[in-house]
């Protein structure tokens, strides 16, 4: 079923128990937000909450309304209409407060080339008013510790995107804001930071990525949250939407004679008898398929990521 806009389909976990009000409710909170570029809609009635300590999924093709939505969240953009909370604070009254508690690593790598990794840090801790940071610690969170004093003009792409990781978490941030954090990265690179953002919401921080790969999307996300020409088209638990809307099988492949035959079961259908039969043949390989997250957005979207 697909979701009416601003419906979850999934609630989000309540990851992180407080006394505290604020931390028992949503950390980042959409509710029914509308923009437009002069007559072109970009948001069109979009709402999902992000609770403390959840990984939201928020994933789309460009120009779907991603960008113009985390904007809207993080207060460069007001909305047309609708309005955004977090941490409790309204974000077209009352934003300053909650900037102070954000993280945010966006595409753009403005880092100073000139400056070394700590250099950078220091920098930007001072301008952010912080005191008494862990510099190396964060550092070597990112695994950057042994470069921590090279000119980040000497930085490889994957380092650079590890350095904006490690700005993001200067503050200690409660909401984590995450664009494409891996995109284009080399496998050791993308590891370290999937593994940083899960740390952080294992701390307790909100975060919400956004990224075209389904497969970092099901890794890391609690849930996912599909949008598509400005509507958000679902909000639920990737495990829950494979289950929902694919198709399970197994593919089997098997010995016979000189030959080798490759069967894919449907365990939606009547599968006892192919199983049966498929069992008792002389079998190389068997393995389970079952929907991907890409599959299941082309579904509801009609398109994929890419289009």
């Amino acid at each position: 079923m697909v979701a009416e806009p601003g419906r979850l389909l999934a609630d989000p976990p309540s990851k992180v128990e407080s006394k505290s009000e604020e931390h028992m409710a949503a950390a980042i909170e959409a509710k029914h937000l509308e923009f437009s570029y002069a007559d072109q809609r970009a948001v069109d009635g979009v709402s999902f909450e992000v609770a403390p300590g959840e990984i939201l999924g928020f994933l789309g093709p460009n120009g779907a309304g991603k960008s113009t939505t985390i904007k809207m969240l993080t207060g460069q953009l007001r909305p047309d209409a609708g309005e955004v909370i977090v941490l409790g604070h309204n974000m077209a009254t009352d934003r300053d407060d909650a900037q102070a508690r954000m993280g945010v690593c966006f595409e753009e790598k403005n880092l100073y080339d000139a400056m070394s990794a700590r250099e950078n840090l220091a920098f930007f801790s001072k301008l952010f008013g912080l005191t008494d940071l862990d510099i190396d610690g964060l550092l070597a969170q990112v695994g950057l510790a042994d470069r921590a004093d090279d000119r980040v003009s000497s930085y490889s792409k994957g380092m650079r995107q590890r350095l904006m990781m490690a700005r993001a978490l200067l503050n200690r941030p409660d909401v984590l804001f995450l664009d494409e954090p891996t995109d284009g990265l080399d496998p050791v690179s993308s590891q370290a930071i999937r593994k940083v953002i899960k740390a952080e919401a294992d701390r307790g921080a909100a975060v919400l990525l956004t990224t075209h790969d389904m497969h970092e999307a099901d890794l890391l996300s609690d849930r996912v949250a599909f949008i598509n020409d400005g509507k958000i088209l679902v909000v639920d638990t990737p495990e829950n939407l494979k289950l929902a809307h694919g198709r399970r099988s197994v593919r089997v492949r098997a010995r016979s004679g000189d030959e080798i035959e490759e069967t894919v079961i449907e365990l939606d259908d009547d599968a006892g008898d192919q199983l049966h039969q498929a069992v008792t043949k002389d079998i190389l390989t068997i393995h389970t398929e079952e929907a991907t997250l890409e599959d299941i957005f082309v579904k509801f979207a009609g398109r994929g990521l890419e289009e």
